[in-house]
């Protein structure tokens, strides 16, 4: 018969089991990983600057489809003006150079056709974020379903599929997604494509290193010896649980395809003209950077914000979502 002080030791240890299980439950799921960013101020700083650009890409596209694309596309964006009545590289708002003062209804000034560079820059982040998301989610997906089952198999499907994927790898990104635009078309569709065909070997790469050391877990020789079909267990229970270094990737992967199409912008692939984008800004400032060294400051700064944003925000990321530094 147990006596009081017996009784009493093996409720404290079982309390203090549960509570350890409590607290090792605590440590996973979205509420700890978003508990985790909120005391990051890195990632806090990131979130701030990302959100910011999103809810302005999502005002510009907004505007630009339902309300004011009519009024946009003939005020903004048409280069067919009369010459003379242009107020072309001005400054700006109280700074001068040697083509006039800036004025208050051109707040950043105009571009070589008389464009307010402000109203250019909101339009192109719509540009910009769409780019990023887009591209990134291409690669994202095509490199998780590749790298999970080349991971999961194993074997000859999994010789062949790196074999593939390490050949897209050793061609210079740039190259290929030039050549991909010369064939295709050298619009900004594929050029969102060509970029996400470059990143899916980052993702493969990634994705299926963890699916190595996943796929031999006790709850996935469970899952096999219960009669679960292969696909379920990859979709279900490898997946998930490979998916948190891939999240990290995938928000530093939006800004790299930002500054690639960017660049892309910049050697007259990508938006077209009379299409704002801030890489196109860029290149059309080249030719104007002593008479007009504004002109091609803010496009710039845009790029660089945004960019240093998401790579803010993927660090955080890291940082929330790696137990060995939250412990």
């Amino acid at each position: 018969m147990a006596t009081g002080s017996e009784s009493q030791t093996d409720d404290l240890s079982t309390r203090d089991e549960e509570s350890g299980a409590g607290e090792i439950e605590a440590r996973v799921g979205l509420r700890y990983t978003l508990k985790q960013v909120k005391r990051d101020t890195t990632a806090r700083i990131g979130i701030y600057t990302v959100g910011f650009v999103t809810l302005v890409a999502l005002l510009a596209a907004i505007d630009y489809y339902l309300f004011d694309y009519a009024v946009a596309e003939a005020v903004w964006y048409s280069p067919v003006r009369d010459p003379d009545q242009v107020n072309r590289l001005l400054p700006p708002v109280g700074m001068e150079n040697q083509f006039g003062a800036g004025a208050i209804e051109h707040p950043m000034g105009t571009d070589h056709r008389g464009r307010d560079v402000f109203v250019r820059l909101f339009y192109g982040t719509r540009i910009a974020i769409t780019v990023g998301f887009m591209a990134t989610g291409i690669g994202l997906i095509g490199g998780t379903l590749i790298g999970s089952v080349s991971g999961y198999y194993g074997g000859w499907i999994d010789d062949l599929l790196q074999r593939v994927t390490e050949t897209v790898y050793a061609i210079p990104f740039l190259v290929l997604v030039i050549a991909f635009m010369t064939a295709f078309g050298r619009d900004l569709t594929f050029a969102m494509i060509g970029v996400g065909i470059t990143s899916i070997p980052v993702f493969n790469r990634l994705i299926r290193s963890r699916v190595v050391s996943i796929r031999e877990e006790d709850y996935i020789e469970a899952a096999r010896a219960a009669g679960v079909k292969d696909r379920n267990i990859i979709f279900r229970h490898v997946i998930p649980n490979s998916f948190a270094p891939v999240l990290v990737q995938a928000t530093l992967q939006i800004g790299v395809s930002i500054l690639i199409v960017a660049g892309l912008s910049f050697l007259g692939f990508g938006a077209q003209p009379p299409t704002p984008s801030w890489g196109q800004m860029l290149s059309a400032s080249r030719n104007y950077m002593l008479p007009a060294p504004t002109f091609s400051l803010f496009p710039g700064i845009a790029i660089l914000i945004t960019v240093i944003g998401f790579n803010i925000l993927g660090d955080g990321l890291q940082d929330a979502l790696d137990p060995r530094i939250n412990n």
